[in-house]
């Protein structure tokens, strides 16, 4: 079997580091270079021409979806793999319209982490089962409404909160904890929790009272 190479591109030193001690044990994956921000991405990937890239979504200079872009758009044989913490609609829709091979969460198996891999190099495409096949189903068949997925927000929502982040808000004033909040969204407990964190800071608040109060102020819930 052909060595397939791959590039890392995530902010995280440990992720990335995690992800490298992973592919070293298996044969036929070599990690040949790593990058921390969008724009580094880009330039490593010019230098070494990878088969595979995978990419976070959230990154400094450039995210991940706008990598992803500029990839398909000047390096068609580069296939592209998102590696997030993310399973909002609206993130996984804009990496397949930026042209992703495949989108996995974080919180996936090592199993299913290198069948996506291996997937994606070979030329096929793989979306983590956690992503609604709704989605899927109605992008492959083109469906217009794809296009409100990306738009959940309210006009009058200063904060841009996703469809998922709603969710999460809604239940968090309910004072569901984290595991009550992965059972009503069939998500991991880590995933209720890395969404949890992200609505406070997005909404720049510290307790449940603040995050009460600020919600009822912008009308959020």
């Amino acid at each position: 079997m052909n060595t397939i190479n791959v590039v890392l591109a995530d902010d995280h030193v440990l992720v990335r580091d995690g992800i490298k001690a992973l592919l070293e044990d298996q044969e036929g994956i070599h990690v040949i270079d790593e990058a921390s921000n969008g724009k580094e991405a880009l330039e490593v990937i010019k230098k070494n021409k990878p088969h595979v890239l995978i990419v976070d979504i959230r990154m400094p200079e450039l995210n991940g979806i706008e990598v992803v872009a500029e990839v398909t758009k000047n390096y068609s044989d580069v296939r592209t793999l998102v590696l997030s913490m993310h399973d909002s609609e609206e993130y996984v829709v804009k990496a397949i319209q930026a042209g992703a091979d495949g989108y996995l969460l974080k919180g996936a198996s090592k199993e299913e982490f290198l069948k996506a891999l291996y997937k994606v190099a070979a030329g096929g495409k793989y979306f983590t089962g956690d992503i609604s096949s709704i989605i899927m189903n109605n992008f492959v068949n083109g469906n217009r409404s794809l296009d409100n997925t990306s738009t959940e927000t309210k006009p009058e929502d200063p904060f841009n909160l996703t469809k998922r982040e709603k969710q999460i808000l809604n239940l968090v004033l309910q004072l569901k904890n984290n595991k009550d909040i992965a059972d009503e969204l069939q998500i991991s407990k880590r995933t209720a929790e890395v969404h949890r964190f992200n609505l406070m800071k997005k909404l720049d608040v510290k307790n449940l009272m603040e995050l009460n109060n600020k919600a009822k102020e912008f009308e959020l819930v």
